[in-house]
């Protein structure tokens, strides 16, 4: 008798070809609380949102979200992520390369100052912006004689927001390139390939899933910030709201049906990137196959 099947006669569990160490009671104790836990505070939340949204009819979900301050903050949520996502792309792949390719003096520093924005509140990044270039701020004299405007304008906003998802890009490529070695890169430096053409061509094609996983986590992140977005913008209705700031705004004004139907907008863009996230996680299973 080989040890899996002493295993199997000695537990009697067996699923699919695979043995299991835990009783079906547990199993399904265990599936029911992940089922509870995905129903309470995905599900309902969902479900709780387009709700609210609806509540009072598709005219009046039409109509919040043609509201003039609705559509300038949505202009203002896109031109932000489409001005953050490329800085982050840049810096995620030089840093990812430098950290997995070199070793050099400053690397663990290096990593620890990506790391950095995912140990500090939203909100504490938010206010440095403010101490440096606001009004009262270490910079704030300086910027305004020059006529310069960073805080409660579009520049702080794409500052703070850059910073907060600073880490996404590049903390998804760190592991990867690490994983798959320097072996290819260096056959086509030693074939007469220039550095360039080996990014290009070999690098670039390596990497591809991880980094589009990566920017769909940016662009999300990006979409959906409110706390250090919160602090440097002003809330300057029509002007620096972006799509979250505008729903707390008509939340707090009582106007409970355009603030859900406004944030239907970003469950959408959630439910997307979900779904996007999806597909590149499974391109990447096959890919690695």
């Amino acid at each position: 008798m080989s040890v899996e099947s002493a295993v199997a006669s000695r537990t009697g569990y067996r699923a699919s070809g695979r043995f299991l160490t835990e009783p079906a009671a547990v199993r399904w104790v265990l599936t029911g609380i992940a089922l509870l836990f995905l129903a309470v505070f995905l599900l309902v939340p969902l479900a709780a949102v387009f709700a609210g949204a609806l509540a009072q009819g598709v005219r009046v979900y039409f109509a919040a979200l043609a509201d003039p301050d609705a559509l300038a903050s949505v202009r203002l949520t896109l031109l932000t992520a489409a001005l953050v996502v490329p800085l982050n792309l840049v810096f995620g792949v030089a840093a990812a390369w430098a950290i997995a390719k070199f070793r050099f003096p400053g690397r663990s520093l290096l990593i620890t100052l990506i790391d950095l924005p995912l140990s500090v509140s939203p909100v504490v990044s938010g206010l440095i912006y403010v101490l440096l270039f606001g009004l009262q701020g270490l910079l704030g004299p300086y910027l305004m004689r020059h006529g310069i405007k960073i805080i409660f304008a579009l520049p702080g906003i794409v500052l703070a927001t850059t910073f907060v998802t600073l880490p996404l890009v590049a903390r998804e490529l760190i592991p990867l390139l690490e994983s798959q070695g320097n072996e290819e890169e260096e056959a086509a430096l030693t074939l007469g390939a220039g550095g360039w053409q080996t990014f290009m061509r070999i690098s670039l094609p390596r990497m591809k899933w991880g980094l589009l996983y990566g920017v769909v986590l940016c662009n999300a992140r990006a979409m959906g910030e409110f706390g250090a977005v919160s602090v440097v913008s002003g809330h300057i209705r029509g002007r620096t709201t972006t799509i979250p700031l505008h729903v707390e705004i008509l939340y707090n004004e009582y106007q409970f049906s355009a603030a859900f139907a406004v944030a239907s907008l970003l469950t959408l863009v959630a439910l997307a990137t979900l779904l996007v996230k999806v597909t590149v996680e499974g391109k990447r299973e096959r890919k690695g196959r």
